[in-house]
């Protein structure tokens, strides 16, 4: 093989591999100021449930009342919702396996008790 052409590939490996690392170590940034915002959310409402519990008002209302406010800015952005498909019993509505009736080709039986069956 070519020399130089070994040199080159292991200069474009080299290359390709710096280029994924600072792409990845980009992505971990964005991580994590996506978890220090979502701890700086938390913390908020810790606040505002404490604010409100110790002025006597019901805490749990305004959390809900937040969580609200959050959801419908995100639903707001999202596309229509989807509704779902009627969903049907797998199996139809006599299926009961204590029973014994409705299941199907297995019928399994015990043999009879005792040592011999001779006489």
């Amino acid at each position: 093989l070519d020399p130089d052409m070994v040199v080159r590939r292991q200069e474009a490996l080299a290359a390709a591999r710096l280029r994924m690392q600072e792409e990845l170590n980009a992505q971990a940034e964005r991580y994590k100021e996506k978890q220090r915002q979502l701890e700086e959310e938390k913390r908020r409402q810790k606040i505002a449930m404490w604010e409100s519990m110790q002025e006597g008002k019901s805490y749990k209302g305004n959390l809900k009342l937040n969580q609200q406010e959050v959801e419908s800015g995100a639903s707001t952005s999202s596309a229509v919702p989807k509704s779902k498909p009627n969903k049907r019993p797998l199996r139809g509505g006599g299926y009961n396996p204590l029973s014994g009736e409705g299941g199907g080709t297995c019928s399994w039986r015990p043999g009879r008790r005792g040592p011999s069956a001779g006489g």
